[in-house]
Order: C-alpha cells, then sequence, then structure tokens
C-alpha cells in the first residue's frame, strides 16, 4: 500500500515555500534615500516620486512621500496636506513611490490629512529627508 504522508508533507512545503515568493528582499543597515521628484499637477495638487534602498517595506516608502508632500507644503506656505494616493514598486532592493497630495493653507477635508509642520518635525527626528 502506498504511503500519502510524503505528498502531504511536500504540499505543505510547497504552501510555505510559495509565501515567500512575494516576500521582499531584506537589507541590512539603514535607508538608503536616493531623492525626490517634485511633479505640480495643479495650483494645489503635486506628485512626488521618491526612490530608496533598505525599505522594511512600503511602509518606508510612503512615510519618505509624506515627509516631501509636508516640507514641500511648508516650502508653498502652506500649513497642510491631504494624501490622494500612492503607488509603490520594488526592484531588488530599490524602491520607488509614486504620491500624489493636495496642500493647502486650511485644514482640507478628508481622513488622510497631515499636519505639515508636525510632519516635517517627526521625519527629522526618524532621519528621513523631506524636499
Amino acid at each position: 500500500m502506498r504511503q500519502r504522508r510524503p505528498l502531504a508533507a511536500l504540499t505543505a512545503a510547497l504552501a510555505v515555500l510559495s509565501g515567500c515568493a512575494v516576500a521582499t528582499v531584506a537589507t541590512s543597515g539603514a535607508p538608503k534615500y536616493h531623492g525626490i521628484e517634485t511633479i505640480l499637477l495643479d495650483d494645489e495638487m503635486v506628485d512626488f516620486r521618491v526612490s530608496m534602498d533598505g525599505a522594511a517595506g512600503v511602509e518606508d516608502v510612503e512615510a519618505y512621500a509624506r515627509c516631501a508632500a509636508a516640507q514641500y507644503a511648508l516650502i508653498r506656505g502652506f500649513g497642510f496636506a491631504r494624501h490622494v494616493r500612492t503607488n509603490v514598486a520594488q526592484t531588488g532592493t530599490t524602491w520607488r513611490g509614486d504620491a500624489v497630495y493636495v496642500i493647502s493653507a486650511a485644514l482640507p477635508r478628508g481622513l488622510k490629512t497631515i499636519d505639515a509642520e508636525v510632519t516635517v518635525r517627526d521625519c527629522g527626528e526618524q532621519g528621513i529627508p523631506t524636499v
């Protein structure tokens, strides 16, 4: 009689390994920030394109773009920004983000708003560069 245990073990191992296919590439050391490109889409809508190595995940790229948006808002004389969308892609250890924010003088409507001054201060404390 044929045993089914090895097949079950192989199936379980493949299921575990298939989860590894979507895992990010681990890097050691501090993130390396490669710069910010700012594209004015409208008077108050701005696209921020960021690039970095060593991100722990999507959240790090989003934080980098958020820091850029906050500093840009302050440079333009605005105090707030509202997140519209962020797209993140990874190639090897390099992460790229493409984030759109609306900047404004008054607190905008919406759930994803940021106080530019507070955010820039937090970014500095975390070592995340701004524009």
